[in-house]
């Protein structure tokens, strides 16, 4: 995996990076690795990379902001900071900034809380049925899918 210099990115890759910037996405995932001591490096796919996040929250093992992905865990001795994350879980946090791109930066955040509401309404999890989450690949960003529950309240027919 190559950290991707700016001529080894896609034109997609470009214009994701670009929009992020400029919806202030990336500067609050900086600002955010920043202030929790994470360090930062450029990462594959026009992402940036933090390894060794430490606050508990989100409870994910990696989690996206505009164009920065914070990662609990650290690369391995002598290898670049892509291989901190698996080429599955990449490709996973790319498409939520691509999602962050989409909805113009800062508005994810609410739309996503509310798409995890929902799942953790249908299912008990955040993620199963959190449309971003479905979008980005649930396998891929390590979740299972889990069954749908019905509403409390919810009347059945012939019932």
């Amino acid at each position: 995996m190559t950290q991707g210099g700016a001529r080894d990115l896609t034109r997609g890759q470009r214009i994701r990076r670009s929009v992020n910037w400029v919806n202030l996405s990336t500067p609050l995932g900086l600002g955010i690795a920043a202030l929790t001591g994470t360090p930062v490096r450029r990462g594959p796919h026009g992402l940036y990379v933090g390894t060794g996040y430490r606050p508990r929250l989100p409870v994910a093992s990696a989690f996206t902001v505009g164009n920065v992905v914070l990662v609990r865990g650290h690369a391995p001795e002598g290898q670049p900071i892509g291989a901190a994350l698996s080429p599955d879980l990449v490709a996973h946090e790319a498409a939520h900034a691509t999602q962050y791109a989409a909805l113009l930066g800062l508005p994810f955040l609410p739309a996503y809380g509310v798409a995890a509401v929902w799942s953790l309404l249908r299912t008990g999890d955040p993620a199963s049925r959190n449309v971003f989450e479905r979008r980005a690949g649930l396998r891929i960003g390590g979740y299972r899918e889990r069954p749908v529950r019905p509403l409390r309240g919810r009347r059945r027919p012939g019932r």
